[in-house]
């Protein structure tokens, strides 16, 4: 892939260094698709050392949608309704994201979100911005190709795909929009990547948990736990993923969220991980996570923010 800006690999893994302290970020967020997006996006609105600049909806398809277009505009209302529970005002704060996935790997797909991710990376700021998608990545892929000197000023975290021993590459948010993962994985933009299994599959709750840490902790809290109660029918022995809020937890505290320095894989076709291939740039990849850590984290920050409401 052409057209990217070669940055040097000191340079690249100086900015791929944990965050420590306050750091400017987006979201960008498939937020109808299940619910763990939106557990995500409150934690991210109520950790105080994250600006969130921008909330992008992200598209997807699933039983939820009818398309990848209907998945985005689903999860752009579920943003305003989140927003709206906390006391947020949206003004320029939530964009559309694109209304299909990547035709292929040099065409983009332009949005409002696209081009509000290419005009805040291109603004003067203390240190890199981090671009948290917790979706299929189309948004910032196209952003990367409309304007591929943004990869200079961006830290991209994702979660998708599944870890480079694992036999397939195949996860919700990659294996939707496999040319875009590809733009990612190629571009050479600093990439911290959170796989699916054996890392971000741990953050698992349950019902009883989230009944003592949720109920009566305001509006945002009884939501949450509306949402997970309605999720799914039998809740009887049952724990659910909430797989979203490991790369915002990954901003407030690298060490919950531990990684290592690797060579960026090569995405083939048919969703499996080439070999290691040494010459690539380097990409950090999250090997575990701490999900007591941050779960308490997170209902810490709803329980005190219901004390303000």
């Amino acid at each position: 892939m052409t057209g990217f800006p070669r940055l040097a690999e000191q340079e690249r893994l100086a900015r791929l260094e944990p965050p420590r302290g306050p750091v400017s970020m987006v979201l960008d967020t498939d937020t109808y698709n299940e619910i763990d997006d939106q557990f995500a996006l409150v934690y991210a609105l109520l950790s105080s050392n994250l600006r969130v600049e921008a909330v992008y909806a992200a598209p997807f398809h699933n039983a939820r949608s009818t398309g990848p277009g209907d998945g985005m505009e689903k999860s752009y209302e579920e943003i305003l309704r989140i927003l709206d529970r906390l006391g947020y005002g949206s003004p320029g704060l939530v964009w559309r994201g694109s209304a299909q996935y990547l035709p292929s790997i040099t065409e983009p797909v332009e949005s409002e979100a696209a081009n509000d991710l290419i005009a805040k990376a291109m603004m003067t700021r203390r240190g890199p911005l981090y671009v948290v998608a917790i979706g299929a990545i189309t948004n910032v892929a196209s952003a990367l190709l409309m304007e591929p000197e943004i990869a200079r000023h961006i830290v991209v975290v994702w979660l998708g795909g599944q870890p480079y021993y694992w036999p397939t590459a195949r996860e919700f948010n990659l294996q939707k929009d496999v040319p875009a993962a590809q733009v990612v994985f190629n571009s050479g933009v600093p990439l911290v990547h959170i796989p699916a299994k054996n890392v971000s599959e741990h953050l698992r709750t349950t019902l009883p948990e989230l009944q003592v840490y949720l109920e009566g902790r305001g509006a945002i809290g009884e939501y949450l736990l509306q949402i997970f109660r309605e999720y799914h029918e039998d809740q009887f022995a049952y724990s659910k993923v909430i797989w979203d809020i490991s790369g915002v937890a990954y901003l407030n505290n690298p060490d919950w969220v531990p990684t290592q320095i690797t060579p960026a894989p090569i995405l083939w076709d048919d969703i499996t991980w080439g070999g290691e291939d040494p010459t690539r740039h380097m990409v950090r990849v999250a090997y575990d996570v701490n999900r007591d850590a941050i779960f308490g984290d997170l209902f810490r920050k709803i329980a005190a923010h219901a004390k303000r409401e």
